[in-house]
């Protein structure tokens, strides 16, 4: 009959063995998943610069009008606010985030948690929704398009209203 001791030991080994095989999973996803964001960095990049023949961005003071961009498609990157950027420029997720918050909670624009941005954009107040809403939230207020007045508590920063 094996020892308790040893019985203990096989399954020590095991754990050992199946914790050393995760560690190297997770540090093949670590990897892949940095190969990503530098490659969505870098596309970005260069969807920023000016194409052979357009003219430059200017660095002299913003024109008063709204700027003309065309909608964004579904999972494109967010870009950082900046004056005369309107909020079409955003993906239509996020643009429904914006819009959200600038009707506000029936309050006047009181800032909202994720679970009411979650109902109000017509998604069910279940974990799984809100971290969505939560994450991308938190990439808003990041690139300057939302404050975070409490943690967890987002609003429009002024000038920057969904309804554009």
């Amino acid at each position: 009959m094996p020892s308790v001791m040893g019985l203990l030991e096989e399954r020590e080994r095991a754990a050992r063995q199946r914790m050393d095989a995760l560690q190297a999973e997770l540090r093949e996803a670590e990897a892949a998943c940095e190969r990503f964001v530098i490659a969505r960095e870098t596309v970005a990049e260069v969807l920023a610069e000016p194409r052979e023949g357009e003219k430059a961005p200017s660095t002299e003071v913003a024109d008063e009008r709204p700027a003309r961009v065309a909608a964004a498609a579904p999972g494109s990157v967010v870009p950082t606010w900046r004056e005369g950027l309107a909020p079409t420029v955003l993906a239509p997720d996020y643009l429904q985030l914006m819009n959200a918050l600038a009707v506000g909670s029936g309050s006047g624009g009181e800032p909202m948690d994720c679970r009411q941005l979650a109902v109000a954009v017509g998604l069910d107040s279940v974990p799984a929704k809100v971290e969505g809403v939560r994450s991308k939230a938190k990439r808003l207020v990041a690139r300057g398009w939302l404050a975070e007045e409490r943690p967890g508590m987002f609003s429009l920063l002024i000038g920057r209203d969904g309804g554009s």
